[in-house]
């Protein structure tokens, strides 16, 4: 049993030792893998470590994002807030602005209709007389409610009383200004700023529900129209007395060329009868050959007469034909530019001298005279070219400016169909600006050269 023991014994060691001596190995192995794959768990580690670290900055970045979406949203609702304001700011700014730089260029379109001045100033003072009854009357500005002061109501009466009165002083202060101020490019802003200053006062007024009444402000409007088309009526009256005024000077300078033509044409009529008379007496005691010269000469002195005669013929029948003229058709592009024409009327007897006289110093360049018409009624055929070409003035709003940008092809065409002669000269000759255009090219070309000189041979210092 002891030999048995002691067998098992030895066994059990040798067991042991050989575990021992297996688990060492096995140790050995490991740490020979470990030291051989070291460098792969290291990048293991790494992988995890970055991957931890992104996350945590994606998750940082997302925050910030949310963060600055949020302060945007913010910001834009803020804008949109503060946008209202500054419109709003604005929009009673240019109401009150002076210049021009604010002002609205809108089309102003009359609410009256009225052909002359003095129709308009009538209806200006009836207007006017419409709003001091509207205030007699206590209609222009009227209170909710009846007040009460300190138990009274004759107190309460008089403060609605003294409110209604201040409160039409501060708007018809308001709508005389701007009525004073109102031009044909401002009309629109100046009836808002008398809608502003109702709506500002009406506000005002809430609290004791005191109110200027939409009939007064309609009045105001309407005064306002009113007075500005009075001025624009006024101004055009003007322009058509100063244009009927320069008609008459155009017509006494007609009469005076006419009697001036008919006079010369008497005087020549004079002379050649007397010479011819004189021939006539000479003729009788001629011979030979002073009796052919004479007779030459007699030939010569009646043909003279008879132009002299004619020519009277034609300045006093000239004279008895009022619509008689010629049709010019001009043009400056010095001044206004190619396919630029004016198409207007002369009586004169020498139609150019017209011409010479527009091309004075209120332009900087002579006319070119392209078209000189004969018409025995020149105001039917200007006015026919000057409708053919309506939409194509340079001036919509002055029709007594007579400037169209349109082609000579298309003028000639319409003096055709109304039958009128015309010899058209199609070449502007523009002779002074032609002559200031090379003469500008020539100075730029002297100042190339110059330079060219001073940076070839420069100056010593």
């Amino acid at each position: 049993m002891n030999a048995t023991f002691l067998l098992i014994t030895i066994l059990s060691c040798l067991i042991a030792v050989g575990a021992v001596i297996f688990l060492v190995r096995k140790i050995s192995e490991l740490k020979k893998l470990q030291d051989r794959f070291k460098g792969v768990v290291d990048i293991d580690k790494e992988i995890v470590k970055v991957s931890n670290d992104l996350k945590q900055k994606t998750n940082e970045h997302q925050n910030a994002v949310a963060k600055i979406n949020s302060q945007i949203t913010e910001l834009r609702s803020d804008y949109a807030e503060k946008r209202k304001v500054f419109d709003r700011l604005m929009g009673e700014i240019t109401v009150l602005e002076e210049d021009l730089e604010y002002i609205s260029y809108g089309m102003y379109k009359p609410h009256f209709d009225f052909d002359t001045s003095e129709k308009y100033k009538t209806k200006l003072i009836e207007t006017r007389q419409k709003q001091k009854q509207a205030i007699k009357d206590k209609q222009a500005a009227v209170c909710a409610i009846e007040w009460s002061v300190e138990g009274s109501k004759a107190k309460g009466r008089t403060m609605v009383n003294r409110q209604i009165k201040l409160t039409l002083r501060a708007f018809n202060n308001e709508c005389d200004s701007a009525i004073l101020k109102v031009r044909w490019n401002n009309v629109q802003k100046m009836e808002e700023r008398i809608r502003k200053a109702f709506d500002a006062l009406n506000k005002l007024g809430e609290t004791n529900q005191i109110s200027i009444t939409g009939n007064y402000l309609q009045l105001k409007h309407g005064e306002l129209h009113l007075a500005h088309e009075y001025q624009e009526k006024l101004y055009d009256e003007k322009e058509e007395q100063r244009r009927i005024k320069e008609q008459i000077r155009e017509e006494e300078k007609v009469q005076k060329e006419i009697e001036k033509a008919t006079k010369a044409a008497e005087d020549d009529e004079k002379r050649y009868q007397n010479a011819l008379l004189q021939a006539q007496s000479d003729l009788e005691s001629a011979h030979g050959d002073e009796l052919q010269k004479l007779n030459d000469q007699m030939k010569e002195l009646q043909q003279k007469l008879k132009e002299a005669q004619e020519l009277k013929e034609r300045a006093v029948s000239r004279a008895q034909l009022t619509k008689s003229g010629h049709v010019y058709i001009i043009s400056n592009i010095g001044s206004f530019g190619e396919e630029v024409y004016k198409i207007g009327l002369t009586r004169r007897l020498e139609p150019f001298d017209r011409v010479k006289e527009l091309g004075d110093a209120s332009v900087p360049f002579a006319f070119d005279v392209h078209g000189m018409i004969f018409s025995e009624n020149a105001p039917e055929l200007e006015n026919k070219l000057h409708n053919a070409f309506n939409e194509f003035r340079l001036n919509l709003v002055n029709k007594r400016k007579e400037y169209f940008n349109v082609s000579l092809n298309d003028i000639e065409k319409i003096v055709k169909e109304n039958d009128a002669e015309m010899e058209l000269t199609k070449l502007a000759e523009a002779k002074e600006y032609r002559e200031t255009l090379a003469i500008r090219e020539q100075h730029k070309i002297d100042e190339q050269r110059q330079v060219e000189i001073e940076e070839k041979f420069p100056q010593s210092l």
